[in-house]
């Protein structure tokens, strides 16, 4: 039997995360995102509420929450602003949940712990200036030498960049492999700011999400230890891909999260603007973007309620999150235009909410995988032309 109801768990982490998002971030988000600026203090309060370890078990120091409670969170902060279900992304659903699954027992005690505690962020290096959805296309390498091994290249649009403690860092480990475009060359690195030639820049003039910090990474012969390549030699793919499934799960949510503020907003402007002697609400053509707005929210909230089941489960997602993924977000830019539209000349301007939410929306379709290369995989796995197989990096059963 179905049960869409939530645990007292799960309730009491919503309303953490949206007493939170509501009282410390909103009263300022318009300002901040006006001057394109990232308040460190906010990643000082979600840790000590516990949010940058939400779903990773307290053996590690986290909350032990499940993957319904972590996509709750990121409904409530996105309803917010955009900047801030970004951080759950990155540190928890790009990396932390990474570690957990990747991680040998002592990597897991040196960063994941740390991390979950919210004592260090982190986040995830894959993407380049001439490699985005075309993992393969990296091009940032690593040499053996002796106990270590030494990385260049650059990475760039990685969110939490100029302020993150840890990163996780792709590269080619086999130059040959490289050269035939085979990804069992590519390996993951576990590097730390602190390593010598380390070096990130923010990113300025972003379209949306401005009160967020994206930038860039720089790796000029960094020295990692051997023993903070993640997984074996070879299986970055593998491990950048599983990471992705956990990160779209998280940014799914939180365009279900971004439908809903329109939605909220559209609602209350077409209740109280009148034109032609009544309430906009009662126009038939504004219903039916108001109408739109519905459907998007719900349909994005069952699909992502989907792929957080199996998550819990502790089964293969990745067809149900990709899919999640691209609904939500295609219905999330929809829902941003509706509003502007509804709103009028004021939505085309910062004095209400919905022109943030509008810009905002875009970064959602093209970063995690482009809405283009979603579609296909859809359209493959209609067609047989793709099928998940089982795989030894099953997410991890949250603790009971």
């Amino acid at each position: 039997m179905i049960d869409f109801s939530f645990t007292e768990e799960q309730i009491m982490i919503q309303k953490l995360a949206r007493d939170f998002a509501q009282k410390e971030v909103a009263p300022r988000i318009k300002e901040l995102d006006q001057k394109a600026e990232f308040d460190r203090s906010i990643l000082t309060k979600m840790a000590e509420l516990g949010i940058l370890g939400l779903s990773i078990p307290t053996k590690y120091g986290g909350s032990g929450g499940d993957y319904i409670s972590l996509g709750l969170a990121c409904e409530e902060l996105e309803y917010v602003d955009t900047s801030l279900r970004v951080i759950l992304s990155v540190h928890i659903g790009l990396n932390s949940l990474t570690l957990l699954s990747w991680g040998t027992e002592d990597q897991k005690q040196k960063y994941l712990v740390p991390q979950a505690q919210g004592k260090k962020i982190a986040t995830f290096g894959l993407t380049e200036p001439n490699a985005g959805s075309d993992v393969v296309a990296i091009e940032a390498k690593a040499q053996k030498s002796g106990d270590y091994w030494i990385l260049n290249g650059e990475k760039m649009w990685i969110s939490l960049a100029d302020v993150a403690d840890n990163f996780l860092i792709f590269a080619w480990t086999d130059q040959e492999k490289r050269k035939k475009r085979d990804h069992s060359g590519m390996s993951c690195f576990i590097v730390e700011r602190s390593f010598p030639g380390v070096s990130t820049a923010t990113i300025h003039g972003k379209l949306g999400i401005r009160a967020g910090n994206t930038g860039s990474i720089s790796l000029s012969d960094v020295k990692v230890p051997k023993e903070n390549m993640l997984g074996e030699e070879g299986e970055g793919f593998k491990i950048a891909m599983f990471a992705l499934d956990q990160g779209r799960y998280t940014v799914a949510w939180g365009a279900t999260g971004l439908i809903k503020a329109c939605l909220d907003h559209s609602v209350k402007y077409a209740n109280e603007r009148k034109t032609f002697g009544e309430v906009i609400g009662k126009h038939q053509l504004v219903k039916e973007m108001i109408s739109d707005m519905v459907s998007g929210y719900e349909c994005s909230r069952l699909l992502c309620l989907k792929a957080g089941w199996l998550k819990n489960k502790g089964l293969r997602s990745t067809k149900e999150t990709s899919l999640a993924k691209m609904y939500a977000c295609d219905a999330s830019e929809k829902a941003s235009s509706h509003a502007v539209q509804i709103y009028g000349a004021y939505g085309y301007s910062d004095e209400y909410p919905v022109e943030r939410f509008y810009r905002n929306s875009k970064g959602a379709v093209i970063y995690e995988g482009s809405r283009e290369i979603h579609k296909l995989m859809q359209a493959d796995y209609a067609l047989g032309y793709r099928i998940d197989k089982p795989t030894r990096c099953t997410l991890p059963l949250p603790e009971e």
